[in-house]
């Protein structure tokens, strides 16, 4: 039951490599967990000495038969798609505590269990969540602005960019998916996004927790997720969506919540929760708490909605809001490397800010995406307005930086105004 050694020389580098090495020393397990496709178990096996798959029939049987067979191995040992056997959570744990050692196990899954585990594995295990390839990791950013460097208040150095709206609509539509770098057709790069709903729609769904579900619904949900990704969408307005295009015309609102919890359970739907800072706990204006929703991977909300790069490219206002979702993929990653999170800010007053990226030491900063360059006017005055809202709190630490993320533009570069113009194929953690 050794698994395929991964070649050093083939092995393309991800972002959170080195947060698996420093917690391989530090605890005794790693749970990575992630949307299926985006390289878990490649990554796993890199770290690992030895490994084991339990989506195979063969050995779940013999875990049953002997649960030594599958917890023995060269450590650190690689349990891949443990959620299909979830048992195997409290053996590993008591192994770990017999052993009180670090290092040992590294448990990958693409679902949360049905099965809630008795132990929550809490100082026994490091939970690490892996996405699909930011372009950093895919080759198609030149990593010229770190976000680290900007955090730490480096000047962003003019660099050239080769981003431009058609080849951002092309990123979209391929995704970052590991398997779909290597494909020379086009057609066949965006195909992988639609086999990938079309399983998710047909099985994969019902599957995380044993509910049978109309497939014609999911893909509804997921059209009606997808015209209104990077936005707090209203359960309501979901619920409507469906019932118009089914003749189930009293779909509950319960009902939705099931499919959207189902969602999340496989990484498939994630969630941009709103910031809350000491500012906007004191402020007189009402800030909007409901969470943004993205799909793990811009790509998949392209398929939801049968989008081509050509069609895609017709439609400025919806390549806009998957540009975004693409961008938002990419701080998490990037924020995640410099242990932070991407949030969104919305106040009734009709101020908004696409991205605060914070640390967990309180540094922030505020970022506007914008696809095309005639927006950047408008964005620089949103961020320098927003800014001076967070200034008016004694307490509140100034932003580190202010950004515009963009798809056009030509160079990385600072406005006159201090404002960073970075294209999204420039960044870097």
């Amino acid at each position: 039951m050794k698994g395929k050694p991964v070649n050093i020389k083939d092995y393309r580098p991800r972002i959170i490599d080195a947060q698996i090495k420093a917690r391989l020393a530090s605890t005794g397990g790693i749970l990575l967990t992630g949307p299926k496709w985006c390289g878990k178990t490649t990554t796993g096996l890199f770290h690992a000495k030895s490994s084991v798959y339990m989506d195979l029939p063969e050995n779940r049987e013999r875990y049953q038969l002997a649960p030594s067979l599958v917890l023995n191995g060269a450590f650190p040992r690689l349990i891949d798609e443990w959620q299909d056997m979830p048992s195997i959570w409290d053996r590993v744990r008591r192994r770990i505590d017999e052993e009180s050692r670090s290092g040992l196990y590294i448990l990958t899954g693409s679902a949360v269990p049905a099965d809630t585990p008795s132990h929550t594995g809490t100082g026994r295990f490091a939970r690490l969540k892996m996405r699909s390839m930011t372009l950093f990791e895919s080759g198609d950013s030149s990593g010229s602005v770190s976000l680290g460097d900007l955090f730490d208040g480096k000047p962003v150095e003019p660099a050239a960019s080769d981003l431009n709206y058609e080849k951002a609509v092309w990123l979209i539509c391929r995704g970052g998916w590991p398997s779909t770098l290597r494909l020379s057709d086009r057609r066949a790069a965006t195909d992988a996004a639609r086999d990938y709903i079309n399983a998710l729609t047909a099985s994969d769904i019902s599957r995380v927790d044993g509910v049978a579900r109309d497939p014609q619904k999911v893909r509804l949900l997921l059209q009606s997720l997808a015209r209104t990704v990077a936005a707090p969408a209203n359960i309501s307005m979901l619920r409507a969506d469906i019932s118009a295009h089914t003749q189930d015309a009293d779909v509950s609102e319960r009902s939705v919540h099931s499919y959207l919890n189902a969602l999340r359970q496989i990484f498939v739907l994630e969630e941009q929760p709103a910031w809350a800072s000491p500012q906007t706990l004191r402020s007189k204006t009402r800030i909007r708490t409901t969470p943004k929703r993205h799909f793990t991977d811009p790509s998949l909300a392209a398929a939801a909605l049968f989008a081509t790069p050509d069609k895609l490219a017709r439609d400025p206002e919806t390549a806009g809001l998957l540009f975004e979702s693409l961008c938002i993929r990419d701080l998490d990653v990037y924020a995640g490397a410099l242990q932070g999170g991407v949030y969104h800010y919305r106040a009734d007053n009709g101020l908004e800010i696409d991205a605060i990226v914070q640390l967990d030491d309180g540094r922030w900063g505020a970022v506007e995406v914008k696809m095309g360059s005639h927006r950047f006017e408008e964005a620089a005055a949103s961020l320098i307005k927003f800014a001076r809202k967070m200034a008016e709190c004694p307490s509140m630490p100034p932003p580190r930086f202010l950004m515009i993320l963009c798809a056009t533009g030509g160079a990385a570069a600072t406005r006159a105004d201090g404002v960073h113009i970075v294209p999204l194929d420039c960044l870097k953690p």
